[in-house]
């Protein structure tokens, strides 16, 4: 009974590269955002680590020469011990529409998600909604991605795929849209989804249950645009519309965003009277002394604050 048999190639020596893409990472872990570690974690968990070790070794190296992204596929060129460079793919599985409409409408349940991505920041929760939507936005298994590599390893990864692997969860440092990009879905795509469930129009057949403006407070949209405040008002109404609302359905670091909101009420106050040359009502009569650098007080002063 016959068996398979994979050649094994000696250690070889890469081809020393000039100008090529070295990752920023010179020891330890690759890769700065949560988001970007938890994508090396899971290629790390399924693949082989002395190959991985390698490929880690090649990104500081330099020896990848260049990376292209488009659309869902990745393509880039890695000098190894041979002349020519050799040419590597990387495709994760597209999700489909149905999974993608199920994704979006569970983030747009959610005005802190819409706020995190446009801010170049992707949710810690966002795997759960990716989960509960019959997914998985990393590559749970070799299904979720594949690979190749015009060397002649049979291993999957190779160290030359490895390498393209580190360099990319770098650039998803910088850009956290390329995992949806790769996933089928680019920045555009993502924006507008949210963007159009956030803002569509409520159905006519219960237009007349129209949910009060104070209930929509936790909502992100256009209607705070330009609004004006009062500064020289009662402040025992400061806070007013948290203390009504009561706790925000959702949470920032397992806090309430009500309980994060509530010290910027008076730190902004402060700051702008101080900055209006308004007297503290609390002592009539006196005017605040003058301060040379009131806005770099105030800054130090809310940012203690906001950090209690």
């Amino acid at each position: 009974m016959g068996s398979w048999y994979y050649p094994r190639f000696p250690p070889s020596v890469p081809r020393p590269v000039t100008g090529g893409l070295k990752a920023r990472s010179k020891r330890g872990s690759i890769g700065e955002q949560w988001w970007s570690q938890r994508f090396i974690q899971v290629l790390e968990e399924t693949g082989n680590a002395a190959r991985l070790q390698r490929g880690k070794r090649y990104a500081r190296m330099g020896q990848v020469t260049g990376i292209r992204i488009t659309g869902g596929e990745v393509r880039a060129a890695v000098q190894g011990s041979a002349a020519k460079p050799y040419s590597v793919t990387i495709r994760l599985r597209p999700f489909t529409d149905d999974t993608w409409n199920q994704v979006f409408d569970r983030m747009a349940a959610q005005a802190i998600f819409a706020a995190q991505l446009l801010a170049g920041v992707v949710p810690h929760e966002i795997e759960k909604v990716f989960e509960e939507a019959g997914a998985s936005l990393f590559p749970a298994s070799g299904k979720d991605i594949q690979t190749e590599c015009t060397c002649p390893d049979w291993e999957n990864p190779c160290k030359h795929i490895a390498a393209v692997y580190y360099l990319l969860a770098e650039r998803f440092d910088e850009d956290p849209f390329l995992i949806f990009a790769l996933r089928g879905r680019s920045r555009d795509e993502v924006t507008a989804a949210l963007r159009e469930r956030r803002t569509s129009e409520p159905d006519p057949a219960t237009a007349d249950r129209a949910t009060p403006s104070v209930d929509r407070f936790w909502q992100g949209d256009d209607t705070l645009a330009g609004f004006g405040i009062d500064i020289t008002g009662d402040v025992s109404t400061e806070g007013a519309a948290l203390k009504t609302l009561g706790d925000s359905p959702f949470k920032i670091r397992d806090r309430n965003l009500s309980a994060i909101l509530a010290p910027a009420y008076p730190a902004a106050r402060e700051y702008a009277r101080k900055i209006a040359r308004i007297p503290d009502r609390s002592e009539p009569g006196e005017e605040p002394a003058a301060d040379p650098s009131p806005c770099r007080e105030n800054r130090q002063d809310s940012g203690q604050r906001a950090g209690r």
